[in-house]
This record gives structure tokens, sequence and C-alpha cells, in this order.
């Protein structure tokens, strides 16, 4: 017997990849330094979203904070459509990460997603 199946509709797939994709192009990075008063984060060192360019603002606690949302962001899209079965825990979870990659928000520019891929 196969461990995965992939018993998961077409249509089933595509929502929990949309869900993990919108889910993961959140851009938390430049939601926390903007509401800190920091500005756009990608104005500054490699120009990603990311916590490791958060962290080049001198802000160690909103690095932090940018390393945890994006690491949640992947373990929350798996976790929730996991509901739905091991696949579409899967699928969502690696749409997240291309998300945090490519977030439609911000023209599909965002970080590199290791904090999402780890989620």
């Amino acid at each position: 017997m196969d461990m995965f199946s992939w018993q998961l509709g077409l249509p089933s797939t595509f929502a929990c990849l949309v869900f993990g994709y919108l889910l993961g192009s959140i851009p938390f990075g430049l939601i926390l330094t903007r509401m800190a008063g920091l500005g756009d984060v990608r104005k500054i060192g490699s120009g990603n979203i990311g916590a490791t360019n958060v962290l080049r603002t001198g802000n160690r606690k909103l690095a932090a904070a940018t390393l945890l949302l994006d690491a949640l962001k992947g373990t929350a899209a798996a976790a929730i459509a996991s509901y739905w079965g091991v696949e579409a825990g899967i699928a969502a979870g690696f749409a997240a990460f291309l998300g945090h990659l490519f977030p439609v928000w911000l023209s599909f520019r965002g970080g590199k997603g290791v904090a999402t891929y780890i989620g």
C-alpha cells in the first residue's frame, strides 16, 4: 500500500495551493518595520523582506518577531490544510514557501524563504 496515495481532488488541491500561497505572501518583515517606524525594509541591505534584512535595521526584537511569524505562516498553512489530509498539508506548506519568495502584494519580490521553509 502506497503511503501517499494523493487522494485529494483537483479543486481541493487548488484551494490548498491558493490558501498556502496567500498566507505565505504576507510580508511580515515589511509590515513590522513599517509599524515600528523604520520605513521600508526593502530599501536597506539585500532588499529582501525577511528576518535577516530586518536585523540590519538594528532592531533584534523586530528581526526575531519576523523570523517567528515567517516560520509560523509556513507551519500554519500546512497545519490548517492537513485537516483535509497529508497531501493538502504538503501542498499548502509548499505554496506558503512560494508565496514568501514571490508575494503577489510586492510585485513578486520577496525574501529567501528560509524561515517559511523551516516552518
